[in-house]
């Protein structure tokens, strides 16, 4: 990804989604989910993303701002950033890959 994309938090998710390879996208009612051989590792609707990441991850992921415990279970992080600043484009970024990493080698 070359730079901040225009818009939102789901809008950055899906222009670093485009740097990794075999995603899968879905868009729903709900919003948008991004996937590696059928498993599910972030999702976006509005102004909050959930990736889904190693649960010491997770914990660490809590401790930053903007993050809640997301109701798709205890492996995932809510982020939902007030200001889509450098930091919070960092973690997005970060936790994304991270997340893709994750599924990839579950496939």
């Amino acid at each position: 990804m070359t730079g901040p994309p225009a818009g939102g938090i789901k809008e950055l998710v899906e222009a670093a989604a485009l740097d990794l390879e075999a995603v899968d996208r879905r868009d729903s009612s709900n919003g948008t989910e991004w996937s590696i051989g059928g498993i599910v590792f972030a999702a976006a609707s509005g102004d909050r993303a959930e990736f889904r990441l190693a649960r010491p991850v997770v914990a660490a992921a809590l401790r930053t701002p903007d993050t809640a415990p997301s109701e798709r279970g205890p492996d995932w992080v809510a982020f939902a950033p007030h200001e889509l600043d450098g930091h919070a484009i960092d973690r997005a970024v970060a936790w994304l890959t991270s997340a893709w990493r994750r599924a990839d080698g579950e496939t």
